[in-house]
């Protein structure tokens, strides 16, 4: 198994200034790779506290490259449907050059309504601007004189510069929220999948990772540790009780952001996003009881989290690990101690 953190960030600017953040947020980076994690993620997002410090990760991560040497860079994800391919391959490209080859892509669909809204992208073309953007982003990459006939977009001939660090490219991961069909899909194209246990039962993710699975393995892949990235919060604390009281508080507030990013999906519906509608009951009762209960966050004394990712590793086998060390918000110092117990008692035993 493989662990790193990913600075999502759950705050507004009446919690903490941007500047702050994004200082601190490079100090977590920096910190992240001395004490020997494997990577650093973030995420795509705008407008909101659920994540709108974030509207373009790979200018983070760059930052992240600047201060670092070794720990890798994922982002997760960028979302195809709101960036011009050869916008988005000629970034991507330049963050793989500037960190000597430590890139690795997560592609998303997205999936808030206001976010297609601000951008005028309809939702119910979701799917084919994901399939689509991802598709030229990798031909953009390793072709030259291309030309591209696509549904959304056309150009070429062209040879993009610059050309990828990696080669022929890096490595490419696809999210799926709640979607199978993603997973099978991913398996085929020999793509890596990030997927969100806090949203789905454990026997879903479980059939889904076997689909992945099959499906890579019918087409000559056979899928690695990093190829498979699941992210929890995670608090850690010395006293197992003291953990559990604060870090219920620190997500109960991320929680409390998601709900209002996702209210839209009370009055939108879409056929790219089959069941959605739920998704605003399903966030609005979510209990940390039930989440600590079902391994679905990563809190406690560092003994009973190593408990826990015996058992996670025990239902899904060798996967990469994402810990969100800034759930809701929580102190600078504390994100600090959480780092370096994980660290110090739990990559030890994992390793």
């Amino acid at each position: 198994m493989k662990f790193g953190i990913n600075l999502f960030p759950t705050v507004g600017e009446d919690e903490k200034p941007a500047d702050r953040y994004f200082q601190e947020a490079l100090e977590l980076t920096e910190l992240a790779e001395r004490l020997g994690f494997h990577h650093v993620k973030t995420v795509e997002h705008y407008f909101t506290g659920y994540g709108g410090y974030s509207p373009d990760p790979v200018t983070f991560l760059a930052a992240a490259a600047a201060r670092t040497s070794k720990i890798r860079l994922v982002t997760g994800a960028v979302l195809p449907a709101f960036t011009h391919p050869i916008k988005l391959a000629g970034k991507l490209a330049m963050l793989d050059n500037i960190s000597l080859g430590r890139l690795d892509v997560g592609f998303g669909r997205a999936f808030l309504p206001d976010e297609f809204a601000a951008y005028g992208v309809s939702m119910d073309e979701s799917r084919p601007r994901f399939d689509e953007g991802i598709a030229a982003c990798r031909l953009l990459w390793t072709e030259k004189d291309v030309i591209w006939n696509g549904t959304f977009h056309r150009f070429g001939p062209l040879t993009m510069l610059p050309r990828p660090y990696q080669r022929p490219h890096p490595r490419i991961l696809v999210t799926s929220a709640v979607t199978p069909e993603t997973c099978a899909a991913a398996g085929r194209a020999g793509y890596g999948l990030m997927l969100v246990p806090a949203i789905n039962k454990r026997e879903k993710l479980q059939d889904m990772l076997t689909l992945y699975r099959k499906e890579a393995a019918e087409a000559g892949y056979e899928p690695v540790d990093e190829d498979i990235h699941m992210s929890y919060n995670c608090y850690l604390a010395p006293d197992g009780e003291v953990a559990r009281t604060l870090g219920r508080t620190y997500s109960e507030n991320t929680n409390r952001k998601l709900v209002a990013a996702v209210e839209s999906w009370t009055h939108t519906r879409s056929d790219q996003y089959q069941g959605y509608e739920k998704i605003v009951e399903n966030v609005r009762n979510s209990d940390f009881t039930k989440h600590l209960t079902d391994n679905k966050v990563l809190v406690g004394s560092p003994d009973e989290v190593i408990q826990r990712l015996e058992t996670i590793r025990g239902w899904f086998g060798d996967i990469t690990i994402s810990l969100q060390v800034i759930t809701g918000n929580m102190p600078f110092a504390e994100s600090v101690r959480t780092m370096e117990l994980f660290a110090d008692h739990v990559l030890p035993h994992f390793s």
